[in-house]
């Protein structure tokens, strides 16, 4: 496939004009040094773009000019890609932009004093392999393996629900659980469905559907469909969950924002032996009708202090969907809309 050399031309010339001595990264295999600069040099051009640096592809060498702290993190974040690759690990916009964000994290602050954070934390069912692309989503990957019960909320596009899926799953594939429960409550986000035809999954599917998304992404669609039919893969309305036990078991409640505290407490309470529950939500968008109150952010101030819990906050910092919609975000969240939220 065709590359940008022009671009890297341009970039060079630009590069010579500032002066300085550049700082320079070597690789070995030029195969991988193509898959690390991306089709038309596209992760190059990111990496430019977000550090504010110039960078010139020579042969297997990139030189990097700029200032001394952007080209120290360009380096690592070059050299842990590069990693990557040769792990076999495939490299597009969104793993560079995750690179860059883990490394900015670890720079030194303002009073010299680097922070120690680690290396991207990873999933891997058989499917694919995913990678965390923020600190934050390192953190919750984190806390999933430590911890019995872990709450994350935050804005849409933090990546709370697929995570959460995504790590299940593999718990699921090694063996590490029996089955994998996944429920939401069947709220209209604001608007009226009326009434719904079929049985009574076809009738809440509708509900649950972002949980099929997620599932299909992560596993192969003959293990799920699979799984779906042996019931080692449940996908349920929250109130299905009432008056049940679940021992040895992935458990996630998305959309728990939409729970009243009655409901929250009678999930939480499922939580049977050699089970994990992963509780998932954005308490700025509540559906619930008026005059029912969220249980999510008071069970989280409940159960605070309490081992074997954790709750990872995200911010709108976090959101890594395409870079499209979080303009669009921003430009709603800039301009109220009339008789309504933002949601």
């Amino acid at each position: 496939m065709a590359r940008g050399r022009g671009a890297a031309v341009r970039r060079s010339a630009t590069a010579h004009a500032n002066g300085g001595e550049p700082t320079v990264v070597f690789f070995d295999d030029m195969r991988l040094v193509r898959d690390l600069l991306g089709d038309f040099d596209a992760n190059l051009a990111v990496l430019e773009d977000r550090l504010g640096i110039e960078a010139v592809v020579n042969g297997n060498a990139v030189s990097l000019r700029g200032p001394e702290a952007s080209c120290a993190t360009a380096k690592s974040v070059l050299e842990q890609l590069y990693g990557r690759l040769a792990h076999g690990e495939i490299i597009g916009v969104g793993e560079v932009v995750g690179a860059i964000r883990h490394a900015r994290a670890a720079e030194p602050t303002e009073g010299g004093a680097e922070i120690e954070l680690p290396e991207a934390q990873q999933i891997r069912t058989r499917k694919r392999l995913i990678t965390a692309r923020t600190p934050a989503q390192s953190a919750y990957l984190a806390a999933l393996k430590r911890n019995d019960l872990v709450f994350a909320t935050g804005p849409a596009g933090t990546g709370k629900t697929y995570l959460a899926v995504a790590f299940a799953a593999a718990c699921l594939e090694s063996g590490q659980c029996d089955r994998l429960i996944l429920s939401r409550p069947a709220v209209e986000a604001g608007e009226r469905l009326g009434f719904l035809p079929g049985d009574m999954r076809e009738k809440v599917d509708p509900y649950l559907r972002p949980l099929y998304d997620a599932l299909y992404d992560v596993l192969a669609p003959e293990r799920v469909e699979r799984g779906l039919a042996t019931g080692v893969i449940e996908i349920a309305p929250l109130a299905f969950m009432r008056g049940r036990t679940l021992s040895h078991a992935m458990i996630i409640l998305d959309e728990a924002q939409n729970c009243t505290s009655v409901q929250m407490k009678m999930f939480l309470t499922r939580l049977g032996e050699q089970s994990k529950m992963i509780v998932t939500g954005d308490p700025t968008q509540v559906d619930l009708p008026p005059g029912k109150d969220s249980g999510l952010l008071e069970a989280i101030d409940i159960l605070k202090g309490i081992d074997d819990i954790d709750h990872i906050a995200f911010t709108r910092a976090d959101v890594v969907r395409r870079e499209l919609v979080g303009k669009i975000v921003d430009a709603y969240e800039s301009a109220p809309l009339k008789g309504g939220r933002n949601d």
